[in-house]
């Protein structure tokens, strides 16, 4: 899709929202085929898709790793209750929709710092009160998990799905993102699981790294990080093998869960690096 395609005018922006200044949740909409995006965010994604035709596979390959992840952790592990950080504008297949396919009634609780995500929150919501959208920075764990619909929808006592998807690279090293994703690994149970993915510049070309770093500038920007770098994220948890026969490991996406991992390892999937970690009993 291009900008061109999208018919008629842009309905007005909600309260709380700029329109002259791109977000990374209404790139990430456009990309993927929604219409909750402005022309500035438009604009940023075709000077990425300039420098890549990869683009959209990259955000599809994403999408479906998180949905994939978020399904295993229903359907293999018993999981009932999710908490999707950065869990961007309403598209298809949204968490609850996945997992609760596999359960019905599975809490989730969506979070995001976008007040356009809070605008739409109707389109995220299930309508028996098993889910809710809060919006809240994940720079700070202690409001994100303290907030009285995370209290009243997840019981930490439990296990629990932490789905942290295409988010981090929005954190800057200053923020220290290692040690707010331990903050949240730290509250879980034994039994929990994490689920994360991260842009790389591994394999990348330079002047498309560079290309995604100026695109995002004028909102929050961007930091993609090494291989090396993402797998810090997990030192909380026990990483676990992408795929049957494979080393515990991180890997690009469309390999977690694939059938064939030769035919699933697109070059959209070269953009990231993500897994899947169990919680373990503390020795």
């Amino acid at each position: 899709m291009t900008g061109e395609q999208i018919a008629g005018e842009d309905a007005p922006p909600p309260p709380g929202v700029d329109p002259a200044i791109p977000s990374p949740a209404r790139i990430y909409d456009y990309v993927l085929g929604g219409t909750h995006n402005f022309p500035v965010d438009r604009a940023a994604a075709e000077k990425i898709r300039a420098q890549s035709p990869d683009l959209e596979d990259a955000a599809w390959v994403n999408r479906s790793f998180h949905q994939r992840t978020a399904r295993w952790m229903a359907a293999d592990r018993g999981i009932r209750q999710f908490i999707d950080i950065g869990s961007g504008l309403p598209t298809q297949d949204n968490t609850h929709g996945v997992v609760q396919r596999v359960a019905p009634g599975t809490r989730v609780v969506y979070v995001d710092n976008d007040p356009m995500v809070r605008a739409y929150a109707g389109e995220l919501l299930a309508g028996d009160g098993s889910t809710a959208v809060i919006t809240a920075d994940l720079r700070d764990p202690d409001a994100v998990l303290g907030d009285p619909a995370v209290r009243r929808l997840i019981d930490l006592g439990r296990p629990a799905g932490l789905l942290m998807t295409a988010v981090l690279q929005f954190v800057a090293d200053e923020s220290d993102p290692w040690a707010l994703v331990a903050s949240y690994v730290d509250a879980l149970v034994p039994g929990s699981y994490l689920s994360l993915s991260h842009v790389t510049y591994d394999h990348l070309p330079p002047l498309l790294v560079q290309t995604g770093r100026e695109a995002y500038a004028p909102a929050q920007g961007i930091y993609p990080r090494s291989r090396a770098e993402i797998e810090r994220f997990f030192a909380g948890v026990e990483i676990l093998p992408p795929y049957p026969g494979a080393a515990p490991a991180v890997a690009h996406l469309g390999l977690w869960g694939a059938e064939d991992p030769e035919l699933a390892d697109s070059d959209g999937s070269h953009w990231w690096y993500g897994g899947v970690g169990e919680r373990r009993q503390v020795a």
